[in-house]
């Protein structure tokens, strides 16, 4: 019996799924998950590389179904799944896959990957590599989620990194400070009486003046400042690619949309910001959105690496001139975390709070941006009357 191969019109021989269409172009059908699906390519060897990355997502499947995917490869299928996610988060991602890809601990088939392996794991990236808790916390935050994945489909019988990750390595990341009250005075009187860094005044007034994130501040416009109102409008946050892309996205979470009242002094530091807002020029366009509030000295919209330098030229000109007057390190997000710490201090109702920071769980309000001072609780404490005396000295005479 003779076998009769299928030929293209170039005379060349087909292999079994391809095909030639009357109008020149190629096909390639194969079953995937008892479907028939199609792929199509302009010439056959666009074709065939279409079919081997097919084959290699095949390939894959059937790993990661057999429990054999490596947690490179599991991690990556945990990736593609999901959309949607911010351009951040995505070189969060990226930033994690290549540490994966130097591990040997991560070719081995997740099936066989036991949780005192994982935990000894985490502990080799941090004693020997020299890693700190913060990237550990990043890489189990996205090596877990995938695991999970494979457990909820029945691929793993449990999570290995399913597990504290203070228990298995110190915690040696710098917490969070605010400033304090006499700091953020020789802060401010600095930067307000510097003849280079005064014009940034305003900004870092309303940055500590709302707790605004600094994405959401860059990403303001000239119609979210009602003055009349006196409260600003917050709905977007502006940012900028490593290629120098700008991109508008949504706040940080789904509370993120809100309205900030503002006070005198944010008040006042905004009329400034509008009034020497540079107004001579046609008006940049991101994703639909024209006029925004802050603009470089080459009339764009400032993103957040401006204001960090902003705040770094500060700091560095004035721990220069005050060396005897140490500043920890001051960031927008320092300021954000100045804001709500002094707001809790004030007595502000925790929900109002929450409100304010666009926090969507009031855990994070309470937990992460607010700290006790030994000062704050002992002049609260002693404000507080426990023992009525007086009323001690009526029950005694009764008696």
């Amino acid at each position: 019996m003779v076998v009769v191969r299928r030929k293209d019109k170039k005379g060349r021989v087909l292999l079994s799924g391809e095909s030639q269409r009357k109008d020149g172009t190629y096909q390639y059908r194969y079953t995937y998950g008892g479907k028939r699906e199609t792929v199509y390519a302009n010439n056959l060897n666009e074709l065939r590389q279409k079919e081997k990355d097919i084959q290699e997502l095949l390939d894959a499947g059937l790993n990661y179904a057999a429990g054999m995917i490596d947690t490179i490869g599991l991690v990556a299928k945990y990736v593609n799944l999901r959309q949607g996610v911010r351009y951040s988060t995505r070189i969060g991602y990226q930033f994690v896959s290549n540490i994966l890809e130097r591990e040997s601990f991560c070719r081995k088939p997740i099936r066989d990957i036991l949780t005192s392996e994982a935990k000894a794991w985490m502990k080799k990236l941090f004693y020997e590599d020299g890693y700190g808790y913060s990237t550990l916390t990043a890489i189990k935050g996205v090596v877990s989620p995938a695991y999970r994945m494979a457990y909820e489909e029945d691929i793993i019988k449990k999570n290995p990194f399913d597990f504290d990750l203070s228990g298995v390595v110190p915690n040696n990341a710098k917490p969070r400070q605010a400033l304090t009250d006499e700091e953020l005075t020789d802060w401010l009187d600095f930067v307000k009486n510097d003849s280079t860094y005064r014009k940034y005044y305003d900004e870092f007034i309303v940055l500590l003046g709302t707790g605004l994130r600094v994405s959401e501040f860059c990403g303001l416009t000239l119609q979210d400042v009602d003055f009349h109102a006196r409260r600003i409008w917050v709905e977007r946050q502006l940012a900028r690619t490593r290629s120098g892309k700008y991109y508008v996205e949504k706040p940080k979470t789904k509370n993120g949309v809100r309205y900030i009242p503002m006070s005198t002094e944010v008040y006042e530091s905004m009329q400034n910001i509008v009034q020497q807002r540079y107004s001579g020029g046609p008006e940049i366009i991101i994703d639909g959105v024209v006029g925004f509030l802050l603009l470089d000295q080459n009339h764009r919209p400032k993103v957040a690496l401006h204001i960090e330098n902003e705040l770094r030229w500060c700091m560095k000109k004035y721990q220069k001139q005050n060396p005897n007057k140490k500043l920890p390190t001051i960031t927008p997000h320092v300021l954000r975390h100045t804001f709500c710490t002094n707001m809790a201090r004030s007595g502000m109702a925790v929900k109002n709070l929450q409100y304010l920071m666009g926090h969507s769980d009031v855990g994070t309000t309470l937990n992460i941006y607010t700290h006790s001072r030994y000062e704050d609780v002992a002049k609260e404490m002693l404000n507080i009357n426990v023992v009525d005396t007086n009323t001690e000295q009526k029950k005694r005479k009764i008696g």
